[in-house]
């Protein structure tokens, strides 16, 4: 079918004709139009990676990649579970904690937050909070001081400062466990003695953080953590590791396990559904592309009827005939699908320079930084999507010459020479 002779008027129907203006000029609209498809692309979801990957850091910085909570009674021991952990493979820190729902009350100002008791000197072990302190440090939460450390958040909601005294309020039975039937409130003063600012709402607006003794000794655990956050070396790891190692501690159920990608679901799930719905809009632009390579295809084949017959009569197969048009309109196709993925590549490897030069060309902040935490647009380039995407562009190109190809295959020598 493809044979030298097929591939040679192809190419040579490809190349602009003085009689053919029209037609050349929706090819090459065409290939620019695939062109452009797949760059943009490749570039938005590449800065949506980028802002994927820059808000986990931020999510998980300030977060465990799991936790692994179990009764009472075998947390006692927590110092020894936490060694047992530290052995699995691609654990790298483990910590204790102690969580509770609670409201913190400062004058009139009321909020729900999270208060997490933690062990400042374990605490480093799976988490980073000293890039994000604005004020104080996780030292300063000593065991026994009522020291309490608050998100930016927070702290605006409540109108609250470093040495500012505050009230937490938390809903227990006498036992010590939650009861919806039968709560009754706790409460202990604390002095705010830091604040911390992530630029993640699901930090700043919710998180307390205060001694795990201090916690452990409000919520009534007598010392005790509720769970332990655990760190893994590689964070895609953890959905996969975190079970198995909770099975491994006691397989009857006992210890239940917590990912990343749990806790922070709808977050992500939001950024996935997003990533897909841009996909789909931006994909239409490589499909109207195609459906102009359809257009140009099929003002080709009615332009080139006359040769298309003497070609037959010369002993040209409709097969060959297929090939002569599939071969044009892959052309056009393939070549703007590669352009695009070079265009679209070599933007997204240099958005850090190319976002600076358009800012300071017509004087403007795409990310203001008196308004936004990210000040710098990042991105980052995955593989298998650049792989996809350029794929789909020329799986579409190739559909779209199968009309025309299949139209102009039809043409009876007879007819197109007629009135010749």
């Amino acid at each position: 079918m493809f044979y030298p002779l097929s591939l040679y008027v192809g190419l040579r129907y490809v190349r602009t004709r003085s009689r053919g203006f029209f037609v050349s000029f929706i090819s090459w609209v065409s290939l620019l139009g695939v062109c452009l498809g797949v760059a943009a692309l490749i570039t938005i979801l590449s800065v949506m990676n980028g802002m994927e990957g820059e808000m986990r850091s931020r999510l998980l910085s300030l977060a465990s990649h799991a936790t692994l909570t179990g009764p009472l009674t075998e947390m006692k021991n927590w110092p020894a579970l936490a060694e047992r952990i530290a052995k699995f493979p691609g654990v790298v820190g483990v910590a204790p904690y102690v969580e509770m729902q609670a409201m913190l009350k400062r004058g009139t100002q009321l909020t729900g937050a999270v208060v997490r008791g933690i062990l400042p000197e374990e605490e480093v072990r799976v988490s980073d909070f000293a890039p994000y302190m604005k004020s104080g440090a996780l030292t300063d939460l000593s065991a026994g001081s009522q020291s309490i450390i608050l998100g930016a958040g927070l702290a605006w909601n409540l109108q609250a400062r470093v040495g500012d005294e505050l009230t937490v309020l938390i809903p227990q039975t006498a036992s010590g466990e939650t009861d919806a039937l039968d709560l009754k409130p706790r409460i202990e003063a604390f002095t705010i003695t830091g604040i911390f600012e992530a630029a993640a709402q699901e930090h700043d607006n919710v998180l307390a953080l205060v001694n795990l003794q201090d916690a452990a000794a409000f919520l009534g655990t007598a010392g005790v953590p509720t769970g332990l956050r655990v760190k893994f070396a590689d964070i895609f790891t953890a959905p996969l590791e975190a079970p198995r190692i909770a099975a491994a501690l006691a397989g009857d159920g006992r210890f239940v396990s917590r990912d990343w990608s749990q806790e922070n679901a709808s977050y992500f799930r939001a950024v996935r559904i997003e990533k897909t719905m841009m996909t789909l809009i931006l994909m239409l632009i490589v499909t109207v592309a195609a459906f102009n390579i359809v257009a140009a295809l099929v003002m080709v084949v009615n332009e080139k009827r006359t040769d298309i017959a003497i070609l037959r009569t010369l002993g040209l197969t409709p097969n060959n005939v297929v090939a002569i048009f599939v071969t044009q309109g892959v052309m056009i196709g393939w070549l703007g699908a590669l352009l695009g993925v070079a265009l679209g590549l070599a933007i997204a490897f240099n958005v850090d320079v190319i976002v600076p030069f358009l800012e300071h060309a017509f004087g403007m902040r795409i990310f203001d930084p008196d308004v936004y935490y990210i000040t710098e647009l990042p991105s980052e380039v995955h593989g298998a999507q650049v792989v996809t995407i350029a794929l789909t562009a020329l799986i579409l190109t190739v559909v779209a010459t199968i009309y025309p190809s299949l139209r102009g295959a039809r043409t009876e020598p007879a007819d197109a020479l007629r009135y010749e």
